[in-house]
């Protein structure tokens, strides 16, 4: 079983930056990719970026493509998500996942942390 915890969220407003950071604790020796997903009031938990930890591949959700950058420490266990040029849809709970092989989903979750934009 893999922990995530997720650290960095706050209010900020529009047009700032903030970075989140994820550290990923047990047994994350499976572990292939490592993501972040957001979830607004009322609506679905969506997709945000992901990485993966061989290669250091990265994709995006359009939404944020060129605003947020993902980035991975694997000797400490962590994924980091730097958020530059916040705009006030981007107020979420921010979930950190993990992928675990043979798993193709992300399917290991974070508490969450809350980041606020304001404007």
């Amino acid at each position: 079983q893999v922990q995530l915890v997720e650290s960095g969220g706050g209010l900020v407003q529009a047009g700032g930056s903030l970075r989140l950071s994820c550290a990923a604790s047990g047994r994350t020796v499976g572990m292939n990719a490592m993501g972040w997903f957001r979830q607004a009031p009322g609506k679905e938990r969506d997709f945000v970026a992901g990485i993966t930890l061989n290669g250091g591949n990265t994709w995006y959700a359009d939404s944020v493509k060129g605003r947020f950058t993902i980035s991975r420490d694997n000797a400490k266990n962590t994924v980091d998500l730097q958020m530059n040029s916040l705009k006030s849809e981007d107020t979420a709970v921010y979930y950190c996942a993990a992928r675990i092989i043979p798993q193709r989903i992300f399917g290991s979750w974070g508490q969450g942390t809350q980041v606020t934009v304001s404007s």
